[in-house]
């Protein structure tokens, strides 16, 4: 039955009783005074109500509004949607588009199982504070193998778990029966997982059972498992270890084999007389990505790291490091960096959120939505119609090839397989879906389980689409939400129309407003100052010797680039430098690089200049500009002792930003540093400790040594147009906004009522 509003019985009811010749009894309707009436439109207490409580506080977030100032700004928004509609805003094909963007996204908050979301994941959370050691036996079927087959599998597993209850070894049982291709190797052993590493069903079953007892037959898409958890144990957390590696695959040689062992050792060696981590990691370690930032690898937790790493990780303490393994990759020596504990559930809920819905879980959330909305919506299934299309089903559904075209075929259009609230749903929609959604199956795979599947998943979607589609009718806080964001384009738009672009472009309305208004502009008296605090006089000595000449040079240098006899052109194995350049480049916009090049005086001349042309092509072709570049031709001045440094460009960094120097001084230690360059009034707080004069002066205080260059007092005087421009278009605006919201109060008349407006709860 199609669901409608409840007026339209009652005008149905109306016009019923209006066709009867005897005259029907008065009936007493009482209707409920509208809070507000702007023009014709009418706005009710619990619209209102509803507004208020959520944009209370909408001017001032630790002030709350009353009723009777919310009242004004609701009356303003509101008398300016009504001009909207009037123009005819509501019905433009870019406001159509907008709207309906917003309520697809939108949409999908609210067609999601909160509360099973939420319940999922504490359980997810739950979880993950345990870790747990499992094996398995698969007892393979197709998920969509016939009842047949599914049954004997289901018998199959019953049987084996009978003969493990009697005694039989799960292992050996895993290694003779278990279609787990690993299974002869590994034994059935899945080793240590938490939530979120497994198939949501083995990990309900692990997480339900007791350590040594089996579970009853558990399906999942590849068949029926049994579960036996072997042991349990509190997470371990989070690890994050650094590795010297040394690469050795299993297909090595003998002599391949002895030399990695001997390099690594040798490694170990070298760590073992005291040579800094770093060293070793730059002249022994193979893998590259983590060679660059010292050997460190992203942080892990159980099951994300080869089994002989992670537990080697997990035993070592806090900056030790372990004696060379051999994992599958090669040989390393791993040195723990950082341990974290799983974080509080606080921290962790937004991602495990995510995770529910997305990892097998979802599969859970799905189903019970289905289920949900069949409740909720009077569903018609028409079995005789389905039978007809049921025989469409052929083998070519295995392939994913399937096709319901035939020679003879009936009008699928016409043919209803279901009914939402008396909507149909064709055929024809159905086996288009079959057609577009279709993949191969697995050999054993019936046709007729897949096509049902296909018809409960296209009735699952339609079922979602069409509570979608009836959102605002079934869902009174998406209603309003709906309604606040239409109000709020239809707003945007007027007042880009009437207020925004008007008071940019009206130039000489600025300069009007201003001329009528200069003493609203004013600058109070100002000293213009750079004020530095750190620690010590010694650290506020250097930055004052750091600031005294222009750019700024950083302590900060990159990598420099050695070249070979003669060679002047970038080779590949030296462009890791210029990548590394280029980062620091592009992370630091204030940032210049002086590049120094230099050659060996046997060289010729012009080699230090080209080696310094090269460099600085690469830059320019990665976007970084001219003017950020300063070139330093050393030619074959400043000899080095290493006689290949000779041949070299290296990189020094300098900056146009105080930003970045008090940035440099506080990443090097704790020296909280402050380095301020501007204007300040006389009521700042730092003018409590210095005086309000020109010239340096040096205070203490709080453990800290302020200096201050004061370099002129400015006396209060009125700003200028161009200095109050920013804020002249301000205030232009809030007049033009008065005088628009003025012209439509004399369009619209407001009419509030007071007895309804006391009722506002607060």
């Amino acid at each position: 039955m199609i669901k409608r509003p409840l007026y339209f019985y009652l005008i149905a009811l109306s016009l019923f009783h209006s066709c009867k010749t005897a005259a029907p009894p008065k009936q007493v309707v009482t209707e409920t005074a509208p809070l507000l009436e702007i023009g014709t439109e009418k706005f009710s207490l619990e619209e209102y109500q509803d507004s208020y409580n959520k944009n209370k506080f909408a001017t001032d977030s630790t002030k709350e509004l009353t009723p009777e100032e919310y009242l004004a700004l609701y009356t303003d928004l509101k008398i300016k949607v009504l001009q909207a509609k009037e123009d005819g805003k509501d019905t433009t094909q870019d406001y159509r588009e907008e709207i309906s963007s917003y309520r697809a996204q939108l949409a999908k908050n609210h067609l999601v199982d909160k509360v099973l979301v939420e319940k999922l994941t504490n359980e997810a959370y739950n979880r993950l504070k345990q870790e747990v050691r499992a094996s398995h036996i698969l007892v393979g079927v197709s998920e969509d193998a016939s009842p047949e087959d599914t049954l004997e599998a289901h018998r199959a597993a019953i049987a084996l778990r009978g003969r493990l209850e009697e005694g039989a070894d799960f292992g050996d049982m895993a290694a003779r029966f278990s279609k787990d291709p690993a299974a002869k190797k590994t034994k059935g052993d899945l080793g240590y997982f938490t939530a979120f590493q497994t198939l949501y069903p083995l990990e309900t079953a692990a997480y339900s059972l007791s350590v040594g007892k089996i579970s009853q037959p558990v399906r999942t898409k590849a068949g029926y498992h049994l579960i036996k958890v072997t042991d349990r144990r509190t997470n371990r957390g989070m690890v994050q270890i650094a590795h010297v590696m040394v690469i050795m695959d299993s297909t090595a040689s003998a002599s391949q084999k002895q030399a990695a062992k001997a390099r690594i050792d040798e490694a170990y060696g070298h760590l073992q007389n005291g040579e800094h981590w770093a060293d070793v990691v730059e002249s022994y370690s193979d893998d590259k990505q983590s060679k660059k930032n010292k050997g460190l690898l992203p942080m892990f937790g159980i099951g994300q790291m080869v089994p002989e790493i992670e537990e080697t990780a997990f035993s070592l303490r806090m900056n030790t490091y372990s004696k060379p393994i051999l994992t599958m990759y090669g040989w390393h020596i791993i040195k723990l960096v950082d341990r974290k504990s799983i974080e509080t559930f606080a921290n962790m809920a937004p991602s495990l959120r995510k995770k529910v819905v997305t990892d097998s879980r979802g599969k859970v959330i799905e189903t019970a939505n289905v289920k949900r909305l069949r409740e909720k919506y009077a569903v018609q299934e028409l079995d005789d119609q389905w039978q007809a299309v049921a025989t469409l089903a052929d083998s070519t559904l295995r392939t994913g090839k399937w096709d319901y075209i035939r020679a003879v075929s009936a009008d699928w259009s016409g043919s209803t397989l279901f009914k939402i609230e008396q909507r149909p749903y064709d055929a024809l929609s159905f086996l288009n879906y079959v057609k577009r959604k279709q993949q191969p199956r697995s050999k054993d795979a019936s046709p007729a389980v897949i096509f049902k599947k296909y018809y409960n998943d296209f009735l699952g979607e339609s079922l979602v689409e069409y509570e979608k589609d009836h959102l605002e009718e079934t869902n009174p806080e998406f209603r309003s939400l709906m309604k606040e964001i239409s109000d709020g384009v239809l707003l945007s738009q007027m007042m880009e129309e009437q207020v925004w672009q008007r008071s940019l472009s009206d130039s000489t309305g600025q300069q009007r407003f201003y001329d009528r208004n200069k003493q609203r502009y004013n600058y109070p008296d100002r000293a213009l100052a750079t004020i530095i605090s750190a620690k010590d006089t010694q650290t506020v000595n250097a930055i004052r010797k750091t600031l005294a000449t222009t750019p700024y040079k950083l302590e900060r240098k990159s990598k420099e680039i050695l070249f070979d006899a003669n060679a002047e052109n970038i080779e590949p194995d030296q462009q890791e430098a210029l990548t590394d350049l280029l980062i620091i480049m592009k992370k630091n916009p204030d940032y210049l690089v002086e590049i120094a090049g230099y050659r060996a005086s046997e060289e010729s001349e012009m080699t230090s200049a080209n080696r310094i042309r090269n460099v600085v092509k690469y830059l320019t072709a990665q976007n970084i500009p001219i003017l950020r570049i300063i070139e330093k031709d050393y030619g074959s001045f400043r000899q080095s002792a290493e006689a290949e440094r000779n041949r070299r460009v290296g990189f020094q960094f300098f900056t146009e930003s105080k930003r970045d120097i008090e940035k440099a001084y506080n990443s090097e230690s704790n020296a909280s540093v402050t380095i301020q360059d501007r204007y300040f009034t006389k009521d700042h707080a730092l003018f409590t400790k210095i005086k309000w004069q020109s010239g340096e002066q040096t205070v203490s205080d709080n453990n800290a040594v302020i200096w201050a260059n004061v370099s002129k007092i400015e006396p209060a005087r009125g700003k200028t147009f161009p200095e109050a421009r920013g804020s002249v278009i301000n205030d232009y605006q809030k007049e033009l906004e008065k005088q628009w919201v003025e012209r439509l109060k004399q369009k619209f008349p407001i009419k509030v009522n007071t007895a309804e407006l006391e009722k506002i709860k607060r």
